[in-house]
């Protein structure tokens, strides 16, 4: 069967498989870290005073956080770092889209945060419950347009599970009560950027990927006492990528981004293959359309150790040892194709219709790629658009791509740009939507947005 053809029944296949689930969105980028809706999503809707349209609630938030919400069985769970002092919650709040500094980073660090998770009912937006599960002063800078609260919390419906970086992972039940936690360890991050790698679950086993300038490393834990089942250490420096669990026809694999690709069994932590992606960085996370798995990394051009990179992959299931083509090449015995100067950056790519779409932060580029060839369909700025940070998502007829400025650009399916509607929130905002039964969940660094066709 011819490979478009393919992708059209595992499309129509995982549409109907995800249909039951769909009012669930449990982790990063929903249950299949593709971040593609089962039903169709609102097109327009606005926030403007008087034009209020397909907004079904609106709830302020405290504190900081770019993590995800998620979305379980008519609930939303998200997490936050909010200041103790509310005299000083201002010094708290990411600031600049243009990716600057701002403030002198050592303030942060004396500030005392409360690190909370919160839950809210998904129909109406009201609290049901908020706990604190730490305060005290953090043990690492942040660069100031990042957070304490940027790693998505997941859950397998009995639990939830928080991770806030250097200050620890925490498990919870779904009444807010913390069954277990476990400190990971303090270590230096590149330039005092912080950290984002968002958690994974897979079979009764929380995945955390602590990359880092002094000891990285890949850790399972059991999520019902938090244990160490494995754990590997990882030849890398800070990198910002979350892992994601590649269900394939032969087996299952946890991919880990960086500087090299890494495949490795969720069972045991046995390293199954690596992929040289001649250096980069690596924030994006990977995603799977079956039997194949895209992995890139960002090209990188700044006179540093990691200059390089840039480069998009279409890996075929089965691997073993090093894939990565020999003689520079861009074909392998388990790679399909390579592309060069995919554009992938801080957000990662989603599919749709045969393509995959990749967005640049600074210039508002996007980019879109044939999936069976790896040829570049067009590239374009999108009109008007600022910084994309946040990750795209999609229904199977639009993409959805949220910029810095809580601009929302809805793009036909296509070989061509076409925008079709673009909905303008005006609030800064970094951080990746949740979708779920048709509704899209947007945070901003002011709101949580709950917003549906057809109110």
């Amino acid at each position: 069967m011819h490979f478009t053809s393919q992708l059209t029944v595992l499309f129509f296949v995982l549409a109907v498989g995800q249909a039951c689930l769909a009012e669930n969105y449990p982790q990063f980028r929903g249950a299949n870290s593709n971040a593609v809706s089962a039903k169709p999503l609102p097109v327009n809707w606005s926030d403007a005073a008087g034009e209020q349209t397909n907004i079904r609630w609106k709830k302020p938030l405290e504190g900081e956080g770019w993590s995800q919400p998620i979305v379980w069985e008519n609930r939303v769970y998200m997490t936050a770092a909010v200041p103790a002092n509310p005299a000083k919650k201002n010094i708290a709040r990411p600031e600049s889209n243009r990716g600057g500094y701002g403030r002198d980073r050592n303030d942060l660090v004396n500030v005392l945060y409360q690190y909370q998770v919160v839950c809210l009912d998904a129909a109406t937006g009201e609290q049901i419950w908020k706990k604190t599960v730490k305060e005290g002063k953090p043990p690492m800078p942040r660069h100031s347009t990042n957070t304490y609260a940027t790693e998505t919390p997941v859950t397998d419906g009995k639990r939830i599970y928080a991770y806030f970086g250097m200050n620890g992972v925490y498990c919870l039940d779904l009444k807010g009560d913390v069954l277990w936690q476990k400190d990971l360890g303090v270590y230096e991050m590149r330039a005092g950027w912080g950290t984002s790698s968002s958690p994974v679950l897979f079979e009764d086993r929380l995945f955390i990927q602590v990359d880092n300038q002094e000891q990285s490393f890949l850790v399972a834990l059991d999520t019902k006492t938090g244990d160490e089942i494995w754990k590997v250490n990882r030849d890398e420096k800070s990198q910002y990528s979350s892992p994601m669990i590649w269900k394939n026809s032969l087996r299952n694999e946890l991919i880990v981004g960086g500087t090299v690709y890494r495949s490795y069994d969720p069972a045991t932590g046995k390293l199954l293959w690596t992929l040289d992606m001649n250096k980069g960085r690596s924030s994006a996370t990977p995603v799977a359309v079956g039997d194949r798995l895209f992995v890139g990394n960002e090209f990188r051009n700044r006179g540093g150790d990691d200059d390089g990179g840039g480069r998009l992959y279409s890996i075929k299931p089965g691997g073993t040892g090093d894939i990565t083509p020999p003689g520079d090449g861009r074909q392998g015995e388990f790679v399909e194709w390579r592309m060069d100067g995919s554009g992938i950056q801080m957000a990662s790519p989603t599919y749709l219709a045969g393509n995959l779409y990749f967005f640049e932060r600074r210039r508002g580029i996007i980019r879109c790629v044939d999936l069976e060839t790896g040829r570049l369909e067009y590239e374009s700025r999108v009109p008007g658009a600022r910084a994309f940070w946040a990750s795209p998502w999609t229904d199977g007829k639009h993409l959805f791509a949220l910029d810095s400025n809580g601009n929302t650009h809805v793009i036909a399916a296509g070989d061509e740009l076409q925008v079709v509607a673009v909905n303008k929130l005006d609030q800064q905002a970094w951080g990746t939507p949740a979708i779920a039964d048709g509704s899209i969940f947007i945070r901003t660094v002011d709101n949580l947005y709950r917003i549906d066709a057809g109110r």
